[in-house]
């Protein structure tokens, strides 16, 4: 398709290239290491659940136990296979034998690590087969149900009460949202471990945990069935447990998933270390079960100048893109983040918010793109708001994006009501019908204002991906380039949590999941 960009063809390659040798530079570092929070997911797909008498999660429990003695570089995948050779038990039966101080697995007598893998292979092959399930239910609601049309009009819940945040998600579907997003509480990103069971208390949000999951997922699945389309539900698989929240959601039955290592080194100083590591194995779970990644790059604008900074975004969604390639993701489930940020006092600030969304789109023809609101620029002043998000709709639908959160008019007053959810539903749907066809009707002036920014910014965005292929992506980031945000690479939250691999350890789901295999 001929752009109406007037995009140069060889700088998208060259800038995608750039980007793949930085994600294939840095998946060599992800292959030699692994955390605690991996580790915890292999716990989780082996079906390692509960809590201890202090209401540890079993995951943590056995995990610390490892690697309190030096254990973690083997991986727990061998500790628990080697405990089910000599013991005879399951894993859930270790786990709680280890929560109640009766085993030590790592003074066991040792088997080989094919031994080890051998034993907690039907484990390994029953969990896929409760995931492919999964994937297989929502399939067939699609097909039954049916959905809305793109852009998806996703919304917002975030009473902090799970049970709230039920009346609310319903409410807003019957009112023609098509994605719930449960926000998780407030510095839940930070907490180095998964709370345990249904939740009632939380600020800003309410706390993602498995309970809470299928609470929701019960919850949509009963309204879909009322309103005739299916309805997908959204959660945060980021922070210091990325990959044990991708496993819930595939288990549980998520559709989409908030997920950026990026995000979490910048706006909550995690270790860099760290979370890249975790993110290729939430990614890995991510493309499996066909759930969408939602990557974070609007967030930079919040924090850095849309104007001047726009070629930050589009680097980093070239760098997202190629990360989900290595984790065997699909280009329809790349949600590659954007955002309608600029400052309203711009001078045409329209034309360069069109620019870059319908760049993003040509650029990423497949991709979920996810479109983001004005927030940083909302006033309080309702009538200006309900204005600037209307804006922000019409370049939407213009651009083709495909998942559309919505903005409310109350933004920096306080989290929506349901009222302020049904006028900002009202508002997309009013725009996305009356503008449909508006995209494949209109072509740009040729070296006009929208084809030069276009332009300009794809530039920029190549020069600055070189740049970060020949520093590295770790140089890069605690310089500041990404958001305007330094970070250093030894710093922030969970490096204690990261090892480099010893000779005999393996994890037995990432191979599976990228061959696809059940």
């Amino acid at each position: 398709m001929k752009s109406k960009l007037n995009l140069d063809p060889k700088v998208v390659d060259s800038a995608r290239s750039h980007a793949a040798n930085i994600a294939h530079d840095m998946q060599a570092f992800i292959d030699r290491h692994t955390t605690v929070s991996t580790e915890r997911t292999i716990l989780r797909l082996l079906g390692i659940d509960g809590v201890d008498d202090v209401e540890n999660p079993l995951p943590n429990v056995v995990v610390d136990q490892i690697k309190e003695v030096g254990g973690l570089p083997r991986g727990v995948a061998y500790w628990i296979g080697n405990a089910m050779v000599q013991t005879g038990k399951t894993p859930q039966e270790i786990a709680e034998e280890m929560a109640a101080g009766k085993l030590d697995v790592t003074k066991l007598p040792t088997c080989s690590a094919e031994e080890a893998e051998a034993a907690i292979m039907p484990m390994v092959h029953e969990s896929l087969k409760k995931i492919k399930a999964q994937t297989a239910k929502r399939n067939e609601l699609l097909d039954r149900l049916g959905e809305g049309a793109q852009p998806y009009l996703y919304v917002i819940v975030a009473t902090g009460n799970i049970y709230e945040d039920v009346v609310q998600a319903q409410a807003a579907a019957r009112q023609g949202a098509d994605i719930i997003a449960v926000i998780r509480t407030t510095a839940q990103s930070l907490l180095d471990y998964v709370p345990y069971g249904p939740t009632t208390e939380g600020f800003g949000g309410t706390y993602a945990t498995q309970e809470n999951f299928k609470i929701m997922r019960k919850a949509l699945d009963e309204v879909g069935e009322e309103v005739g389309r299916y309805i997908r539900l959204c959660n945060y698989s980021s922070g210091m447990c990325m990959p044990e929240i991708a496993a819930m959601g595939a288990l549980e039955r998520l559709d989409v998933l908030l997920n950026d290592a990026i995000y979490g080194i910048l706006f909550r100083d995690i270790n860099m270390q760290r979370t890249l590591v975790d993110q290729y194995m939430s990614r890995v779970i991510i493309g499996y079960c066909g759930i969408i990644f939602n990557s974070g790059e609007d967030n930079y604008l919040t924090t850095d100048d849309a104007y001047e900074s726009a070629h930050t975004v589009t680097a980093s969604q070239f760098i997202n893109e190629q990360f989900a390639v290595l984790a065997n993701i699909k280009e329809e489930q790349m949600g590659l983040g954007h955002a309608f940020e600029m400052d309203p006092n711009t001078e045409n600030g329209f034309l360069y918010e069109l620019s870059q969304a319908i760049m993003a789109r040509e650029i990423f023809p497949k991709a979920s793109l996810k479109y983001m609101p004005p927030t940083k620029f909302m006033t309080g002043n309702i009538f200006k708001g309900q204005i600037q998000d209307a804006l922000f709709n019409l370049v939407s639908i213009w651009s083709g994006q495909s998942l559309q959160l919505l903005g409310m008019m109350t933004e920096a007053i306080h989290t929506p009501h349901m009222h302020d959810r049904y006028l900002s539903i009202e508002n997309a749907q009013y725009i996305f019908n009356n503008c449909k066809d508006l995209g494949s009707e209109v072509e740009f002036k040729k070296d006009g204002i929208i084809q030069q920014r276009a332009q300009l910014v794809l530039s920029k965005a190549d020069d600055l991906l070189a740049k970060v292929e020949k520093e590295g992506l770790f140089s890069t980031i605690e310089k500041g380039i990404f958001g305007g945000v330094k970070r250093p690479k030894d710093g922030g939250h969970g490096l204690a949590g990261v090892c480099a691999k010893d000779d005999m350890y393996f994890n037995p789901f990432i191979p599976l999941m990228l061959g696809g295999e059940e």
